[in-house]
């Protein structure tokens, strides 16, 4: 197992945004989510960092639980893990019996097992299935999509999930050898694309099927769909006091975590009133200035570190009933 799946994505960063809330004595034992336990390296440091807070952590993925589960067993029943989807955080909350908590935490990335797991098909640098799915227990593989999806969709697929500028082109080849013969590994598709590209798209930003392999992730996965539920529900779900710390790894999630913060930080007032009803006061305090990117350090002993963006915001309000 390679060490370098146990390096965390701006650890400390993380942690400091979530201390005080973590470390405020009228919550003796703060109850602090991570809403995806990867391989645990965050959740670890939360609960070797706040010995009085109570963790509990979902992931989607049963590896990722078992391994996660041998890592932070030292700590006991001070961590819950539940196999489930961000999107679920109410309904998990409920189950035990939760009302609200003093800490989120969200690593949008994938997962660097899922990454380094030849099998699973996430990576464009090895020859594997084309499967993609964090849960392998349920939904759709990526070769689906792209043996089944009409043209039309690979292509509003690419450009929505991937922005990538070549959708058309990509997406053309696709057809034409899928009607040949069904896609089922990922080296196939990686020579298809460099192929279908032209020259100049090649030159620039890394492996040309980075693009390609992002969208099929994010749509294999529902990715924006959970995230567009998922953040909200965890600004809910904070007690005043509360703070949550998102690091997001492409433009489209952190724009969806920049609006959900914008909006929940912003005055409702209608315009001219002289004194502003609590009602329409902000409910968050943005702790970011916009997002903060990891260290040139960092990066450089963690290349998947590189296009993470960090933000973070403190619930300071309750919602009017």
């Amino acid at each position: 197992m390679s060490q370098t799946r146990h390096v965390p994505v701006m650890l400390q960063r993380c942690l400091d945004l979530l201390a005080p809330a973590l470390q405020d004595q009228a919550h003796p034992e703060p109850v602090v989510v991570d809403c995806t336990l990867g391989l645990g390296g965050h959740s670890e440091a939360l609960l070797e960092n706040f010995p009085t807070a109570r963790l509990i952590a979902l992931d989607r993925d049963k590896e990722a639980l078992r391994l996660s589960g041998e890592r932070l067993a030292p700590y006991g029943d001070r961590a819950t893990l539940v196999h489930a989807v961000y999107d679920e955080l109410p309904e998990v909350l409920a189950r035990l019996g939760v009302p609200r908590v003093q800490g989120v935490l969200f690593d949008l990335g994938v997962s660097s097992m899922q990454l380094d797991e030849a099998d699973r098909g996430f990576a464009y640098a090895q020859d594997a299935p084309l499967d993609m799915r964090m849960d392998q227990t349920t939904g759709i593989g990526a070769a689906e999509v792209l043996n089944t999806y009409p043209p039309g969709e690979l292509v509003r697929i690419l450009r929505a999930y991937g922005e990538e500028k070549q959708a058309k082109r990509i997406v053309s080849a696709v057809v034409r050898e899928r009607e040949k013969e069904p896609f089922s590994n990922s080296a196939r598709l990686v020579e298809l694309i460099r192929d279908a590209l032209p020259q100049a798209a090649k030159r620039t930003g890394g492996n040309p099927a980075k693009r390609t392999f992002q969208a099929l992730r994010i749509e294999v996965n529902g990715e924006l769909s959970v995230l567009e539920r998922a953040i909200p529900a965890a600004v809910e779900s904070l007690a005043v006091g509360g703070r949550i710390a998102v690091l997001s790894y492409h433009s489209l999630e952190d724009r969806l975590v920049k609006q959900v913060f914008a909006a929940g930080a912003a005055n409702t007032a209608p315009p001219g009133l002289p004194v502003v009803p609590e009602r329409y006061q902000p409910r968050l305090k943005l702790l970011t200035r916009g997002a903060e990117l990891p260290t040139e350090e960092e990066v450089a002993e963690n290349r998947r570190a590189a296009p993470a963006r960090l933000r973070g915001a403190q619930r300071i309000r309750e919602d009017e009933r």
